[in-house]
């Protein structure tokens, strides 16, 4: 149980010699990463969503790819193509940009539906098929997607069913006035932090974290806990789209994590209330009259959790 509280704090510290006093979203990325989930990242340009993705996959000793989505990035960039090599006559696989250990899908919602959804199979099943072909995407593999607000000019919003693919979201939001200070200071001088980042944790280690979070047990009480914040999300009146089956079962895994990163070997109520809104807020969506009266769906949920009995005996 130490080892892996020691390996995930390492990565914590390493991040935060790029990344300036946001400790909650460094967390809420590694915790996706060791429940095999992906991130969405959301806010604001400038604000420093490409470099938490950038921090993380240079503190691990994995495969690293950045697509950078326009408007003309065509699925095929995505996932790879086969052609035809001129030399022999034969097929030939040409691996896209996904067939890495780690993916940063820059500003994910400026490119088309059409190459959004080339995403779809990679996150849900972490394989590619391409021409009939089925290719297995290394292990660890995780999507790091950034994303603009969507009424910024030139975007396209992620469907409903792209959305739940995401594990868990997270908005880094503007700096205190201190940590800009902080960061002005780190960033203004002759080297640049990123590319001092050297890893701290191998493929291997993470492999074995996500098998550590695994074996956490929940008990049939926090199981019903979280059935029940699912079943009333569906019937919320300010909810048009309660929280979808594959939501509860990333909210258990999102709790194990959490218990895990707490030394404990059991998840507690606590550990599903700190990570609900993380994990369940993008995959609502809200009612027209929610909307018309300015309702977050953050807000939503928080009031609909406190109305769910907490249960008194766990494990």
């Amino acid at each position: 149980m130490q080892q892996p509280r020691r390996l995930v704090h390492a990565l914590q510290r390493n991040i935060s010699q790029v990344i300036v006093g946001k400790a909650d979203a460094v967390e809420m990325v590694l915790i996706a990463l060791l429940c095999r989930g992906h991130v969405l990242i959301e806010d604001v340009p400038g604000v420093g969503k490409t470099t938490l993705a950038s921090a993380l996959a240079r503190s691990l000793d994995c495969s690293f790819k950045r697509i950078q989505f326009t408007p003309d990035v065509m699925p095929s960039d995505v996932t790879g193509f086969t052609i035809v090599n001129m030399q022999t006559g034969a097929m030939e696989f040409k691996p896209g940009a996904v067939m890495s250990q780690i993916v940063l899908a820059d500003e994910i919602n400026r490119t088309s539906p059409k190459t959004q959804s080339s995403l779809l199979e990679v996150m849900e099943e972490t394989q590619v098929t391409v021409d009939g072909v089925t290719y297995p995407l290394p292990k660890p593999f995780i999507v790091l997607a950034t994303q603009n607000p969507v009424e910024f000019v030139g975007t396209y919003p992620l469907p409903e069913a792209q959305m739940d693919r995401f594990f868990i979201r997270v908005a880094i939001g503007y700096p205190s006035v201190d940590e800009e200070m902080d960061i002005l200071e780190r960033y203004t001088g002759a080297s640049i932090p990123l590319q001092t980042l050297e890893p701290v944790a191998t493929a291997q280690d993470i492999i074995e974290i996500q098998a550590a979070v695994s074996q956490i047990y929940c008990a049939r009480e926090v199981r019903c806990y979280v059935a029940s914040i699912a079943a009333a999300t569906r019937r919320h009146p300010m909810l048009q789209l309660g929280c979808s089956t594959r939501g509860a079962i990333a909210l258990v895994h999102a709790a194990q994590a959490c218990a895990l990163l707490a030394g404990r070997e059991y998840i507690i109520p606590e550990d599903v209330q700190k990570m609900a809104l993380h994990v369940l807020a993008h995959r609502v969506s809200l009612s027209s009259e929610a909307r018309m009266k300015g309702l977050a769906a953050e807000r939503i949920l928080d009031q609909l959790i406190a109305t769910i009995q907490v249960p008194v005996r766990v494990p």
